[in-house]
């Protein structure tokens, strides 16, 4: 029997709701209902997408609580739905890995050929100069816990990126002016929605709303 609380599960930019499995998988078991969404990230821009994803995403929760977790670009769409609208039995959102000030990757890559095609107009909505989303976007006003990554398999990338970074984004742009918490955790942006510690991190938070520092 699933409790009064669900969780909505938003995949990155380019992956699918299967990526988010290992996670749906924890919360089931934490009696959650969770909805794993699975939605076409490259296929609309960063506002397009918040409005058609988490609308409908919502509606599948019914009257219960609503919680988010997210990875990557999943965040960014959070902070715009909630930019436009009241979620009246918002709870909390863990995001993983999510470009809160943008990632440079985007911005010294995003005129490379087929970049555009790969990633779609979202993907050129993440950079950190004035055509950024994220950076558009204000504080945080919700009660919101972070997951930065600390490893990256990708050192190419990451000589693009100031700083710790996981492949993909850097520790410092993941923080959001407003959240509750933020916690690093040696693990890549790709990998890091199945590692375990980050998963029990997650259950942590939307249990008691901090994380475990002492791990």
């Amino acid at each position: 029997m699933h409790s009064s609380k669900c969780v909505i599960l938003l995949h990155g930019l380019a992956r699918t709701a299967s990526s988010m499995e290992k996670i749906e998988k924890r919360l089931i078991k934490e009696k959650y209902l969770v909805v794993n969404v699975n939605y076409p990230s490259r296929a609309y821009p960063i506002e397009e997408l918040a409005e058609k994803v988490i609308s409908k995403a919502i509606l599948k929760c019914g009257d219960k609580q609503i919680n988010f977790v997210t990875h990557s670009m999943g965040g960014i769409l959070v902070r715009q739905y909630l930019s436009h609208h009241k979620i009246d039995n918002l709870n909390r959102v863990v995001m993983l890995g999510p470009p809160n000030k943008g990632s440079e990757i985007v911005d010294k890559l995003g005129n490379m050929p087929g970049f555009r095609l790969f990633n779609g107009a979202a993907g050129m909505q993440l950079g950190t100069d004035e055509f950024s989303v994220p950076k558009k976007l204000d504080k945080a006003n919700f009660n919101v816990g972070i997951i930065a990554g600390t490893k990256s398999i990708n050192w190419i990338l990451s000589t693009l990126i100031p700083g710790i970074d996981d492949g993909k984004v850097s520790v410092i742009n993941t923080k959001l002016d407003g959240m509750e918490d933020h916690i690093e955790v040696e693990t890549t942006h790709p990998f890091m929605m199945k590692n375990s510690k980050v998963i029990e991190q997650i259950v942590h938070y939307l249990k008691t709303g901090k994380f475990q520092h002492n791990n």
